[in-house]
């Protein structure tokens, strides 16, 4: 049958798809951030995931004001990159798994969970930026992508147990496909953000912190954070952490952190970055590494001049 391995959480900031864009990973201001990923992709490299699920919020690309669903689920055989006014991010198309996204949609439409289906969608940075982060630059993305866009822009997101039960759903439709495939889940954007209004810049190391922490270890006191609480403690666009829930929910809940990474600020926003093992999984698993690497945190200094001088 297929698994779920292990799941990825990122951030997915714009301009960090421009430093790559216009190869300014090795200036100083950026240098740290990637610098944070290089063992994640050697991680990666190891991992080989057959198809990875990345779940991320469209930046008006796809979806308007107009059409806004929840959660909508990418069944089509291949999604182009977005041009999202400066024209299309120079990456490789990213190729779908049209028949597992299709299991997954009944799997979990039959689990009342209310999907939409996509069978033709453009994706934005929110998706391509993680993969990049993880993956490199290849000429071809080295495996099937199915993307779930998550709906954070538009009041009323889902909640951060809606989310949570969401991955406990999408685990099950993976388990119950005949096919061996391993499989990597991505819980992406994040973490305090706020990009507009008087607070414009506003980074909450604590309140992100205590997120990565109880990801690991208490999963379950992250998914009674109310949409209210999210805003205050973590800025307008904090709420697109409910989307690395649904990462979580996904797995088990004995879990490996492997790797965890924070830094600020990137633009104006914090950069987290945590990779969780299945630890029975990974046991079972034909392609773990002999050996899975300690947790490796990274941290970054950050003074108020570098927060202003950030810029989206």
């Amino acid at each position: 049958m297929a698994r779920i391995t292990a799941g990825v959480a990122s951030s997915h900031v714009p301009a960090i798809g421009a430093a790559i864009d216009n190869k300014q990973t090795e200036e100083p201001y950026w240098k740290r951030v990637f610098s944070g990923f290089e063992k994640s992709k050697d991680w990666m490299a190891k991992a080989k995931p057959d198809v990875a699920i990345v779940v991320y919020n469209d930046h008006a690309s796809t979806f308007s004001v107009e059409i806004v669903p929840t959660f909508a689920l990418g069944c089509a055989a291949e999604f182009p990159p977005a041009d999202e006014g400066w024209g299309p991010r120079p990456v490789p198309t990213v190729q779908g798994h049209p028949e597992l996204a299709s299991h997954i949609a009944q799997s979990v439409i039959l689990d009342e969970f209310d999907l939409t289906i996509c069978n033709k969608m453009e994706v934005d940075h929110g998706l391509t930026v993680p993969m990049n982060l993880l993956f490199g630059s290849p000429k071809e993305w080295p495996c099937p992508v199915i993307p779930l866009a998550v709906n954070v822009v538009l009041y009323p997101p889902p909640t951060a147990h809606r989310c949570y039960m969401l991955g406990k759903a999408i685990r099950k439709a993976i388990e119950s496909y005949p096919e061996d495939l391993n499989v990597v889940i991505f819980g992406t954007g994040g973490m305090s953000h706020q990009i507009s209004g008087p607070r414009a810049g506003l980074i909450n190391s604590r309140f992100d912190k205590a997120f990565l922490d109880n990801l690991s270890k208490d999963p379950k006191k992250l998914t009674r954070i109310s949409h209210l609480e999210f805003m205050r403690e973590a800025g307008a666009e904090g709420i697109e952490m409910v989307m690395w829930l649904i990462m979580r929910g996904a797995l088990d809940d004995d879990i490996e952190e492997v790797r965890r990474f924070y830094t600020v600020p990137a633009s104006n926003t914090a950069v987290g970055h945590i990779i969780l093992e299945n630890r029975k999984g990974a046991a079972k698993g034909k392609r773990k590494s002999k050996s899975a690497p300690k947790i490796k945190r990274a941290a970054a200094r950050v003074t108020h001049r570098d927060v202003r001088r950030g810029k989206r």
